[in-house]
């Protein structure tokens, strides 16, 4: 033991296998390797760590050896190899690391024994460095010899996460540095490439991380390239990759025909073409959005599937659990995959519906006490559904389910009724939610009393609202509505334009019934809101027609009830515009077309695809998995939220009327709603209208950290304005971006222009605030707060009744039973609340704001590594702030008694349903 110290260093028993922390402390970094081709054999290097490391030969020990002495020879310096006039012929090596799948079906184990055995007979994974430098006699770049990837056979049945394999190239003295590295994968099944180090060279160690999956050569032919981790803007890159970089890039973007294989990596656009099925029925048939005036829409991931038999403009459908395609290295890795899997047993019951519900009478579909939400989390949906063991035996796999997973179809406690079972029907919890709760973004300041519609007076009636001063004066301390206004103590959730245009259709459809809102909250002295007034509009019938109305806090029994049932109403709008609009449009849809440029424009070499880079990993498949079953005709969304099957043609309007990238920054945005006004004394330049607003107060100081990063990592790689103009690649994917990835609103003159590096900062900011931070404020709340229907319905059922109306009297019967029934019902509710979980709850993999994979290598640029793990102590710090935060009686709206602390911004979380977190990347 005491010789291998002193042959290879006693770092290697300290540190991971051939990933030092620092150039400084590699195994190889003063010495080439000048290795005698003779036989090997093995030495074990035992290593405490996360998982055994893999075997290296022992000629790895007497290259580093033989190197270590010759460097202490004139004879052998670098300086003499440099300058002998024929070049010397050495070996470098490479240590491969591939992460194995730890779960294997029968097929896939079978393949891998028979390329375990094909690997010995030449079968095998090739390898080849490739030269920043020119050949002057090829006039093509250098290259090594061909290397084979060493006992594949021998660590084949490693039962470990990751295995590492060693590799020998032949180079000679003038090769130069190493700028890329092919791979030929022989054998008959893809493997998972996580990082290439090369060692053996002067200049270093030489890092390749790759974070791919190498399809057999059978299936694609060709090499994959991978390139090392120094950056290079378009203009700057070394003559020997000039080829490699610009044929990769052509790979990447295809040819834009034919099917796509689930083991492609090719990036494409297409419109929303395969939310319906109009195969299955003419009621599955949902319009096409994207590509019209009608309904515009983002582009999303091509897959070239054939169009439906019945509609040639409809795409056919893949249903679960066939996998939609996206670019092989989008999917999910395998621990992300078996959250998903386990989650969604619990939602294994939308395939036994049909089943359940001919064991189900027509009493025990409705909630008619709250103890039956209750009996959810203590009983469980099948106890609830009145389906004992004998009829369960009778329902496939219920009973294995049952078997498997003790409670697994009983929902955990929401933590909305962990702390106070009972502060949902407060409210100051009601307001509160509107600016701590799972949607802080809708609320603006009032501006104008009575609001205004912006629709056509022609299609849906006049504009003005039946809101009246006398509604809500004696709710405003004393103060007149203008008083208020002018103190900026008024404040609007206004539903009325983007519900109001498609109120007619929905509330023909069957089980549903809405109106559209408008929410008016006064701002306490207490830092606090309180809601003061709830009008409900309904389609214009004309003139003498009641179709708006306004509900004012209660003074009595009757008017509580139906101040809830006004609640409800908001709470049902309030979250359709969530998730149509504010989650999936916003955070989702929107930024499919700046990855998918990215993929197809930005080199793996360029700054800012490595800077990118983390906040683009797996929304192309989170987003395919929601065309699949959330979005799509019969989904989720349209069986569990109000609009049904309106529900994307909503989400189109919003996209249409209400989105623009330039407001999707968080200044932007606050100042747009009058949340918060520009101020040069604040410390980061904005004066909050509401003190006391906690998704903007921690939001901001996420903001400015993930901009002072972007700013300080533009500006090393573009000094001056003229580089930015000139970079090709970087102008390609902007444009990309808009002109075909947005192509119905490429003609808005509100985006933003890219011609110096305060654009840049500006785009790439807002692009990363929206796949981290506010993905997170708007995501990992939802079952905390939704997964107790009752504090946030998706669906209403029932309008509000009044006297004279039939159901006025069954109203003033039972007025509970009539509540809970204008809910969703018992599985929509449960249908909901299983998404949600899943959609709610974070991977074991999960990688979160100020971290990254291979913290120290993703990058060659040591100043900009440096510079990010200042970003990272910034982001621990925040974490800092928010906790203590939490903590301040001062601040009611995140504590107080049974009061939730404001979390969804603070950046860690553990894995699970945990309401905190803030993961680098639009995941769910």
């Amino acid at each position: 033991m005491a010789l291998t110290k002193q042959i290879m260093g006693s770092s290697l028993l300290e540190r991971s296998l051939f990933v030092p922390s620092s150039p400084s402390s590699s195994l190889f970094n003063q010495t080439r390797f000048l290795v005698p081709l003779e036989s090997k054999r093995v030495v074990r290097v035992r290593k405490a760590a996360k998982f055994p490391v893999a075997t290296i030969s022992e000629d790895l020990l007497k290259g580093s050896s033989s190197s270590s002495s010759s460097s202490s020879s004139p004879s052998s310096s670098s300086t003499s190899l440099v300058s002998a006039e024929k070049p010397v012929k050495f070996k470098v090596r490479a240590v491969i690391t591939v992460r194995n799948k730890i779960k294997e079906d029968l097929k896939e184990t079978i393949v891998k024994h028979i390329d375990a055995l094909a690997d010995k007979i030449g079968r095998n994974v090739v390898l080849e460095l490739v030269s920043t430098e020119i050949d002057p006699k090829t006039k093509a770049a250098k290259k090594s010899s061909e290397a084979v990837l060493k006992d594949w056979s021998k660590k084949s049945n490693l039962k470990v996460e990751r295995v590492n394999y060693t590799a020998e190239f032949i180079v000679d003295s003038n090769f130069g540095e190493p700028g890329a590295i092919t791979v030929t994968n022989k054998h008959q099944k893809e493997f998972f490439l996580e990082s290439i180090t090369i060692e053996g060279f002067a200049t270093g160690p030489v890092h390749f991380p790759c974070n791919s999956w190498v399809q057999a050569r059978k299936d694609h032919p060709g090499k994959r390239i991978f390139f090392s981790n120094k950056p290079y803007l378009p203009g700057d890159t070394p003559a020997g990759l000039r080829l490699f970089r610009e044929k990769e890039l052509r790979n990447l973007r295809g040819d834009g025909k034919g099917v796509r294989n689930l083991s492609d990596r090719i990036y494409d656009y297409d419109i929303y073409n395969d939310l319906g099925n109009p195969d299955k029925g003419i009621e599955y048939a949902r319009p096409n959005l994207g590509g019209s005036d009608m309904y515009p829409y983002p582009r999303r991931c091509r897959t070239g599937r054939e169009p439906s038999d019945t509609d040639m403009y409809a795409e056919s459908r893949v249903e679960k659990p066939l996998p939609m395609y996206v670019p092989r290295d989008e999917r999910f890795e395998e621990s992300k995959q078996n959250t998903f899997t386990v989650k969604r047993l619990k939602a294994v019951l939308h395939n036994l519906i049909p089943g359940l519900k001919a064991s189900l009478s027509a009493s025990n579909q409705d909630f008619n006490e709250f103890s039956d939400v209750d009996g959810l989390y203590s009983e469980g949906l099948l106890i609830k559904l009145g389906l004992q063991d004998d009829v369960l035996k009778k329902i496939p796999f219920v009973s294995k389910i049952q078997e498997s997973s003790q409670g697994l179809l009983k929902y955990d406690t929401p933590k909305i009724i962990s702390k106070d079972k009972f502060a949902w029907l407060r409210d100051d919890e009601f307001a509160r939610q509107a600016i701590a709760g799972v949607n802080p973004v809708s609320i603006e300041k009032l501006k104008v009393f009575p609001p205004v519609s912006k629709l056509d007076p022609q299609i849906y009636g006049p504009q003005e609202s039946a809101l009246k001063e006398e509604h809500i004066l004696s709710q405003l301390d004393g103060m007149t509505v203008q008083e208020a206004i002018n103190e900026n103590k008024l404040f609007i959730v206004d539903y009325h334009d983007i519900y109001l245009p498609f109120l007619e259709g929905i509330n023909a459809l069957d089980g549903r019934k809405s109106y559209a809102t408008r929410t008016i909250f006064f701002s306490t002295p207490r830092g606090t809101l309180k809601p003061v007034a709830i009008e409900l509009s309904l389609p214009f019938a004309g003139p003498s027609s009641r179709s708006k109305r306004v509900v004012t806090p209660p003074v009595d029994a009757t008017t509580n009830w139906m101040w809830m049932l006004a609640k409800a109403h908001v709470c049902s709008n309030d979250a359709g515009v969530h998730q149509l609009v504010n989650h999936w449009l916003r955070t989702h849809a929107n930024l499919e077309p700046f990855i998918l440029a990215a993929h197809r424009q930005l080199s793996a070499m360029h700054p800012i695809y490595k800077l990118l880079d983390p906040h683009m990993r797996y929304t192309l498949e989170i987003n395919a998995l929601a065309r699949q079953s959330l979005i799509n005709a019969d989904g989720i969304i349209e069986n569990c939220f109000t609009p049904g099957r309106y529900a994307m043609e909503i989400s189109s309007a919003a996209y249409k009327n209400f989105w623009r990238f330039d407001m999707d920054s968080l200044p932007a945005d606050l100042i747009r709603r009058g949340m918060a006004e520009p101020d040069p004394t604040q410390p980061h330049g904005l004066k909050l209208t509401l003190e006391d607003y906690p998704y903007a107060a921690d939001g901001i100081l996420i903001w400015s950290a993930i901009e002072d990063w972007v700013r300080t990592y533009v500006n090393h790689y573009y000094p001056h304005a003229s580089l930015i103009c000139n970079d090709k690649e970087l102008q390609a994917w902007y444009s990309e971006s808009i002109n075909v990835g947005h192509a119905d609103l490429r003609h808005e003159s509100w985006w933003p222009t890219l011609n110096n590096s305060e654009d840049l900062v500006s785009i790439l900011s807002i692009l990363i605030w929206n796949a981290s931070a506010q993905h997170a404020a708007l995501n990992f709340g939802q079952y905390p707060y939704g997964g107790y229907v009752p504090n946030r319905p998706p669906l209403t059922r029932r309008l509000i009744p009044e006297e004279g109306d039939p159901e006025y009297a069954s109203f003033l019967a039972d007025p509970q039973k009539y509540y809970l029934n204008a809910l969703p019902s018992l599985l929509q509710a449960t249908k909901f609340m299983a998404v949600v979980d899943t959609l709610s709850t974070h991977s074991p993999d999960e990688e979160y704001l100020g971290e990254r994979q291979q913290p120290s290598i993703w990058s060659g640029d040591a100043e900009m590594i440096e510079a990010f793990y200042d970003f990272s102590a910034k982001v621990r710090q925040i974490e800092k702030v928010i906790d203590s935060r939490n903590l301040d009686r001062s601040l009611k709206n995140r504590c107080g008694a049974g009061v939730l602390p404001y979390e969804l911004l603070a950046p860690s979380s553990e894995s699970g349903v945990t309401c905190r977190g803030v993961p680098n990347s639009v995941s769910t």
